[in-house]
């Protein structure tokens, strides 16, 4: 899954109106932006396969420190305490943790049974995956759901703030079609280059999230 998270980030604001946008997407997407380097430095595997499904393309061969359940949930602890601890904010620190931890069950919904319960342990996906119209409709509507959570919760504060959500909002739709009709990578390396540039897209969040207010605050 890839939109879904990010329609789960947008969502969460709702739940941590004090929580940048961009720290809810980096704690989405967070085992995905430690993958590519673990993946550049042998620790897991993935290879290419030839697949006419754009979503079936790449066989995740070990990844058992990113993507199993337990390890989700350390890592989900983690950055939960990790942002209370700096930000002071518990009700922020709880909803970080818990969309570190959705992205293994978000992932679980799409994925053939590759994503291991625990390190070693027995791996299970139910498969969406296998369907892309499902997929992407499934994707669409989380996003779609996202977007309108986000937008009902927070106001442009100026012209950015309007206009830089929706760019936004247009790139993960660009991104996401882009990667479902382009051709298979070349190997590996490729792939975790290509996935280190996430870590550019919490970053995007974060601008436009300084451009928004949310809309339960008075003003005077």
């Amino acid at each position: 899954m890839f939109i879904g998270h990010y329609g789960l980030a947008l969502a969460a604001k709702r739940a941590a109106p004090r929580t940048s946008l961009g720290i809810l997407v980096a704690a989405a997407q967070l085992v995905d932006l430690i993958w590519p380097v673990l993946l550049l430095l042998g620790v897991e595997h993935v290879s290419i396969v030839s697949n006419p499904n754009p979503f079936l393309r790449l066989s995740f061969d070990s990844y058992p420190w990113t993507h199993s359940l337990v390890m989700g949930i350390v890592w989900g602890v983690l950055a939960g305490v990790a942002y209370t601890a700096l930000r002071h904010d518990r009700t922020g620190g709880v909803v970080v943790g818990l969309l570190v931890v959705s992205h293994w069950v978000l992932d679980l919904v799409v994925h053939t049974a590759d994503l291991p319960i625990y390190p070693g342990g027995p791996r299970v996906g139910f498969g969406m995956w296998r369907s892309v119209p499902a997929t992407m409709v499934v994707e669409a509507l989380i996003l779609i759901a996202g977007v309108a959570i986000y937008a009902r919760t927070t106001r442009a504060t100026d012209r950015t703030g309007r206009w830089a959500f929706w760019a936004f909002v247009a790139f993960l739709v660009l991104l996401y079609v882009g990667n479902a009709s382009g051709s298979a990578p070349p190997n590996a390396n490729a792939v975790a280059w290509g996935a280190l540039a996430g870590w550019l897209l919490p970053l995007f969040a974060w601008w436009v999230d300084r451009h928004r207010a949310d809309t339960r605050r008075t003003t005077t």
